[in-house]
């Protein structure tokens, strides 16, 4: 264990986390060509709608989710760089209202620069997420690459009338989301050997925590839309959902949840921005209305392994905030999806 904690694996990429996606504006770019949905009826959920997993109906009342995700080091210990990537990747079962059923692993290695040793106990805390979830980690596939790199192809099951999707979402529906933002400022203080080391396990401690309360969200007919927040930040999820449901939004951003407000402003203070805030907004700033330019720099902040951003219909929010509070979860509405206007979403 001693010589798996002496190499700072963040210190061996480039990126963070699901900081280092792909922008959605070269994203877009990408798929251009993938647009055209090929006809296979059951296929229920394909990448032209831009959700978090792709769904395949069985016939029988169940579909069967798929997905997977991988990135570069957002912390420097191993075992908990893997225990994180998991969780990260699980989430877009649970984000479909569905299951984890296994998992996958995907491992890109330096060889020549980090033992296996490190290896292993990056597939160790892998393992450590995936039973926490219930679920094997089955197997998977490695290469050598230039950096290290870790991820999950994850498989898991949902009932066809407990699908949610990122679209759909009915108008005046409320916005929650189930984690506080602020995670690509806290590890871009880290990159930056800037983060004191008092707030060293706040990122992780959220990062770990599984979003298996969506499988639960899944159940609840209320439930209008759902997907997760990760690199794209909450405006560029929240804007793939209002798309996908020809909608609008109004967020109040004094109810955004942060992490720690003051502790994420300091940080702030000192140019701990991610990269990937920059890029997510080049992408979809023309799409926003801000009341200050500041703002951005937490709506677009890069989340990984962030919260369930989830659309509930009006006439049932007490309803829900009494389900969340009956599992212990604390959450406030700060938005409401609109009528489709000029703008895909206005902060207020």
């Amino acid at each position: 264990m001693e010589i798996t904690n002496s190499y700072k694996l963040t210190q061996y990429s480039h990126g963070a986390g699901c900081g280092c996606k792909i922008s959605p504006k070269i994203l877009d770019s990408i798929l251009k060509s993938a647009e055209t949905k090929m006809h296979f009826p059951q296929l229920l959920v394909g990448n032209e709608e831009r959700d978090d997993a792709a769904v395949y109906d069985l016939g029988d009342g169940t579909a069967i989710i798929s997905t997977t995700d991988f990135f570069m080091p957002i912390v420097d210990d191993a075992e908990t760089f893997g225990s994180i990537a998991s969780a990260n990747a699980i989430s877009d079962i649970y984000a479909m209202g569905g299951t984890p059923l296994l998992a996958i692993a995907i491992l890109g290695w330096p060889i020549n620069t980090l033992p296996p040793d490190v290896a292993n106990a990056v597939i160790e805390g892998s393992r450590k997420t995936c039973a926490i979830a219930g679920i094997p980690l089955a197997g998977g596939h490695s290469i050598d690459s230039p950096e290290p790199i870790f991820g999950l192809a994850v498989t898991g099951r949902v009932d066809v009338k407990h699908l949610k999707k990122n679209g759909g979402a009915a108008i005046g529906s409320k916005l929650y989301l189930t984690k506080p933002l602020g995670i690509g400022i806290l590890s871009t203080a880290q990159k930056q050997d800037k983060l004191k080391p008092e707030h060293a396990h706040i990122g992780p401690t959220w990062m770990l925590k599984l979003n298996s309360i969506g499988a639960e969200f899944g159940k609840l007919d209320y439930v209008t839309a759902m997907t997760d927040v990760t690199g794209f930040g909450l405006l560029g999820h929240l804007t793939e959902m209002c798309e996908a449901s020809n909608a609008s939004a109004e967020i109040e951003y004094t109810k955004v949840p942060w992490i720690n407000q003051s502790i994420l402003e300091d940080y702030l203070s000192q140019g701990c921005i991610p990269g990937g805030t920059n890029r997510n907004w080049d992408s979809y700033g023309h799409k926003i209305v801000l009341q200050h330019e500041s703002q951005k720099n937490i709506l677009a902040d890069p989340q990984t392994s962030g919260g369930l951003l989830v659309a509930i219909h009006p006439d049932h929010i007490d309803t829900f905030e009494q389900f969340c509070q009956s599992h212990e979860l604390n959450i406030h509405n700060f938005g409401t999806i609109t009528e489709k206007k000029e703008k895909t979403i206005y902060i207020i």
